[in-house]
């Protein structure tokens, strides 16, 4: 029997999931991965945990008895986009924590480059918002304030990188990325698949620390003898949202997904044509094949999603488990009026503020704990919605269906409640793991186990579909209401000359 491994490594996880040729896991393995917030509004990360925790899951697997490692035929690689690594060629040391991609240490620099008049060539270079969130502003200050950086970097003995660049450069020894996490940076050109010169000097990142771009379904090196139990390439690398979108079997054009984790990031497949948002969204690829065109997506990224139930949990008290969050909104009939806005790092798409903060209102005497825990859930709805809302107007299309993944689509409560707001049906796959699903797809397809795309989508299957069951008349006052929130949420903190908050 042929195997087929997956390393998704993601920003509060790292899994590695071993499939068969039909694509049915057959073992896996899992590791927490630590975030530090040194400072307000800072997200970082240690390299060398997120590369020690990836080796852990992958011996652990492939060093069972019942995992057929000696059938393995490839490995894939997602991971969190977006997430910037600077690390010394020689020793392959980390020269600085990896700014991930929540951090907002950059906002100040974006505002100075929005009002420079920046933002429109960004947007049409890259598809992206001018916003930091994305890589190239991350670089820049690390350039700025890591001591002989830019030195180092400008003669190539540090190497820059996003999460999966990183893993590469220690599994394989190659310094390489693929087309959709290059896509992330704001740095790569989507007509000439890229980087772009002017950007680079836009940012001074200097070309020579960058690596060298491949297509996603194809082959990335070969396993370094010794680290893990097991020879095989390293073949398809994908971002987390493009794996899951080709995990859920979504490859063809004006069908769209959305993956419920730490953020909810929502892609609509384009085809071979790149749409250009006129409401907030980003162009960004979807995956490229050797021999085939590019293939893009519309993409809305939701900076906190299932984070906020991590908050209710870890910060405030609420929940003792994030599974409790289903019971918790159930026991409830409604929110009581209670909306809660969790711009905990900004606003993402549609709205794209970086100066937006969490908001719950509408709270009175008889507000209870699962009124609040219910509007936290219903959130992740409504900021899906927003963004279904705005795909639909950039491509004048409707959607006639979502499919949802990621680990806060198993709760029924919120896949409902998603189906009401949108009126449309919301579809659970069997496999909910669809990111490494995804991953392990690329490879696949990269080293000839399965033909293509096409393919690999009549493996996807269906768990459960969830119908509307709302009424017009409170779908529409329940919306009203979720934006009426949203805009007491936006430009809430205000920034100094010196870039520190201060409230208004």
């Amino acid at each position: 029997m042929t195997t087929i491994g997956a390393i998704d490594i993601g920003t509060t996880g790292v899994r590695f999931v071993l499939y068969d040729e039909g694509a049915n896991p057959i073992t896996s393995a899992y590791r927490e991965l630590p975030l530090s917030t040194p400072k307000p509004g800072w997200v970082e990360q240690d390299p060398e945990i997120l590369l020690a925790s990836t080796l852990t899951v992958l011996n652990e697997v492939l060093g069972r008895e019942d995992a057929s490692a000696s059938s393995l035929a490839g490995i894939g690689l997602t991971n969190q986009r977006e997430t910037i690594v600077v690390w010394d060629r020689a020793s392959g040391r980390p020269l600085h924590p990896a700014i991930v991609w929540q951090d907002r240490r950059t906002a100040l620099r974006c505002h100075e480059l929005q009002q420079q008049l920046h933002g429109r060539l960004i947007s049409e270079r890259t598809g992206l918002s001018l916003d930091p969130y994305f890589s190239a502003t991350k670089m820049e200050w690390l350039l700025q304030n890591v001591p002989k950086l830019r030195k180092m970097a400008a003669c190539g003995d540090a190497l820059f990188g996003t999460v999966d660049s990183w893993l590469l450069w220690h599994l394989t020894g190659k310094h390489v990325t693929d087309h959709t996490n290059a896509s992330r940076t704001m740095l790569f050109n989507l007509e000439t698949q890229d980087w772009d010169d002017e950007l680079l000097a836009l940012f001074d990142v200097p070309k020579r620390c960058l690596p060298h771009v491949l297509p996603s379904l194809s082959v990335f090196g070969q396993l370094k003898p010794g680290l893990v139990a097991a020879e095989a390439p390293i073949a398809g690398v994908l971002g987390d949202q493009q794996a899951s979108l080709l995990g859920q079997g979504v490859v063809d054009s004006m069908h769209a997904q959305v993956t419920w984790g730490t953020g909810a990031f929502l892609l609509m497949n384009t085809g071979v044509q790149r749409a250009r948002s006129q409401c907030g969204l980003l162009s960004t690829l979807a995956r490229t094949d050797p021999g085939h065109p590019p293939v893009f997506a519309l993409e809305g990224s939701i900076f906190v999603a299932g984070a906020a139930i991590q908050w209710l949990r870890d910060a405030m008290g609420l929940l003792a488990n994030a599974s409790d969050s289903e019971t918790l909104a159930d026991a409830v009939e409604s929110t009581d009026g209670v909306v809660f806005v969790p711009a905990l790092t900004g606003l993402g798409s549609p709205h794209w503020d970086p100066d937006a903060r969490g908001l719950i209102i509408g709270i009175t005497r008889g507000t209870r704990r699962e009124h609040v825990v219910r509007a936290a859930l219903e959130a992740i709805a409504y900021q899906t919605l927003d963004v279904v809302r705005a795909m639909e107007r950039d491509t004048g299309s409707q959607l006639l269906e979502l499919r949802v993944g990621g680990g806060a689509a198993d709760n029924d409560f919120l896949c409902q409640f998603q189906s009401d707001i949108l009126g449309i049906p919301v579809i659970r796959p069997r496999q909910m793991e669809t990111t490494a699903q995804g991953a392990a797809f690329a490879a696949g397809i990269a080293v000839g186990l399965w033909a293509s795309v096409h393919e690999v989508s009549r493996l996807w299957q269906e768990d459960r579909r969830f119908e509307p069951a709302l009424s017009t008349t409170t779908r529409e006052r329940l919306i009203e209401n979720w934006h009426r929130a949203i805009d007491r949420a936006k430009g809430w903190s205000q920034r100094t000359a010196l870039g520190e908050f201060e409230m208004p």
